[in-house]
């Protein structure tokens, strides 16, 4: 007859025999030791005026901006510098092996600048600085992050310092009554001013500096902007009053919008495709230097896609549940109101600088090719911007810049080789950045750019051609004529995709 055991007994047993094949093999004995995260000390109300809030990640536009606006507010703030190679050597070496490169260079820059803290003789490092990052999930290994800076902190000997992790929907970790950042009204108005005429500068300064007549001179007024539009922010003043005063600093660059430069559009990882730095290899002033004039992404479009997901979602909710409608009612008008704002600060610069892309537009190009309810990365986007950079004439080149390995982005690769099948005029080029092979990653986008340059020529051509004039009869009419030789002359939107193309089809009839 068969012995029956119970569970217990049998993993008595399983332990015995354990334990008798470690000793045999001359082990220790091994106690299970379960991970619990570390509790976060408190950031209060009562250490903000001795605190420094450490931040970065966006552009040196953004980062300067969204600085003034919380100085504003009364915060101890201060951006980082910009991410370097020295930053990912840290980064790698204090992380955990596996982590895409934006997690190394940021986690690597954070403990770089403390470190120098230290080393200056700053005392009190972990209780006079916090730092803010960003929280998520999804397939993408950005919700690792946190985990990563407490990690490399400790490493570096900085035990205490305090991480403060923002999640969009949450708020930061912390208790609500005595939090030192306050997640108001005014809080998020201050914040979101800073990105909407961060969004705006680098748009003027990407469509104006390929074309300057003074090399250095659209920097020089990018420098004088920020500081005009960071004492407005900061002191709570009119914004569309400063940004006419930049409209006018602007308008005094003399440039040359006769000069055949294709239209780069920059689209890809959130990181990647923002930062100026090692971390994109310096892309955007490269692309300059090799002739094109670059098409950057604001951030303004990640902000309205956040609201359109959100409407998505609440239309889904309502189908099950009529209630909903008054919240769906409130996203779409929060919609309308972010329009306007972001329009209304257009207005003030002329519309010179160009609108953000509707959402709905962008999502109805996507559902061919990708599930607008996926998430991850920048979701349906990238494939859609390429779409209506192809269709809607938008740039003659698109680069999708990504981390090594980075999955969201790697799955939109995937759905692109249909996409250009099906767009045989679409010039598309995914760079997977690592911080190093920048040689051959910038080979590779020279050969593209050759494509975009011949046809950027071309059309130029053609539209001399079609308005019956030659390049030296538009040049002398700008040489008699000095207004179409300022840079702030609005150019129609449709037509040439080029800048050249469409300052030639106004001029050109006159001249």
């Amino acid at each position: 007859m068969s012995q029956v055991f119970n569970e217990e007994e049998i993993e008595a047993k399983a332990r015995e025999y354990e334990e008798a094949l470690r000793a045999e093999m001359g082990l220790e004995s091994e106690t299970a030791s379960h991970f619990a995260r570390p509790p976060e000390r408190p950031f209060t109300r009562d250490q903000r005026d001795s605190t420094t809030i450490l931040f970065g990640g966006l552009s040196v536009a953004h980062e300067q901006l969204v600085t003034e606006a919380m100085r504003g507010m009364g915060y101890l703030v201060r951006p980082l510098p910009t991410p370097d190679n020295d930053s990912l050597r840290l980064g790698k070496e204090l992380g955990n092996r596996g982590q895409c490169n934006p997690s190394y260079y940021t986690v690597g820059n954070l403990v770089k600048y403390l470190k120098e803290l230290r080393e200056q003789g700053e005392e009190d490092i972990e209780d006079r600085y916090v730092f803010i990052t960003a929280g998520g999930c999804g397939p993408c290994r950005f919700g690792m992050y946190e985990a990563e800076f407490r990690k490399a902190l400790r490493e570096a000997g900085f035990n205490e310092f305090r991480v403060l992790l923002f999640d969009q929907r949450a708020g930061f970790n912390q208790s609500a009554e005595d939090e030192a950042i306050q997640l108001n009204g005014r809080f998020a108005i201050s914040m979101l001013r800073g990105m909407l005429i961060g969004d705006l500068v680098n748009d003027l300064g990407y469509q104006v500096r390929p074309y300057e007549k003074d090399p250095g001179e659209t920097d020089r007024v990018i420098e004088k902007s920020k500081i005009i539009l960071g004492d407005a922010l900061r002191e709570n003043r009119s914004v569309w009053k400063a940004l006419r005063r930049v409209k006018k600093l602007f308008g005094e660059i003399a440039v040359d919008y006769t000069q055949a430069k294709p239209k780069v559009k920059i689209t890809g990882e959130f990181w990647a495709q923002t930062t100026e730095g090692d971390g994109n290899y310096h892309m955007f002033r490269w692309l300059e230097s090799e002739g094109a004039e670059v098409v950057v992404e604001p951030i303004g479009t990640w902000i309205e896609y956040l609201i359109f997901m959100s409407t998505q979602d609440a239309e889904e909710r309502m189908r099950l549940d009529k209630s909903k409608k008054s919240l769906v009612r409130k996203i779409k008008a929060l919609k309308v109101v972010y329009r306007l704002w972001y329009d209304f600060y257009r207005w003030a610069l002329g519309f010179k600088t160009e609108p953000l892309p509707s959402q709905k537009k962008l999502a109805e190009y996507a559902k061919a090719y990708y599930n607008t309810h996926l998430r991850g990365g920048e979701g349906h986007l990238e494939i859609s911007k390429n779409i209506m950079a192809a269709k809607d004439g938008h740039a003659n080149m698109v680069i999708s810049l990504k981390p090594f390995g980075c999955m969201p982005s790697t799955m939109s690769d995937g759905v692109q080789s249909l996409v250009v099948a099906n767009y045989k005029d679409a010039i598309y080029l995914p760079v997977e950045t690592s911080g190093d092979g920048e040689v051959s990653v910038k080979s590779r986008v020279q050969m593209k750019l050759y494509e975009a340059k011949l046809k950027a020529r071309q059309e130029l051509a053609d539209t001399l051609k079609a308005k019956g004039a030659t390049l030296e009869q538009v040049r002398e009419y700008v040489a008699k004529h000095p207004k179409y030789a300022k840079a702030m002359q609005r150019l129609p939107r449709h037509g040439p995709i080029t800048t050249a193309g469409r300052f030639v089809s106004t001029v050109a009839g006159r001249a």
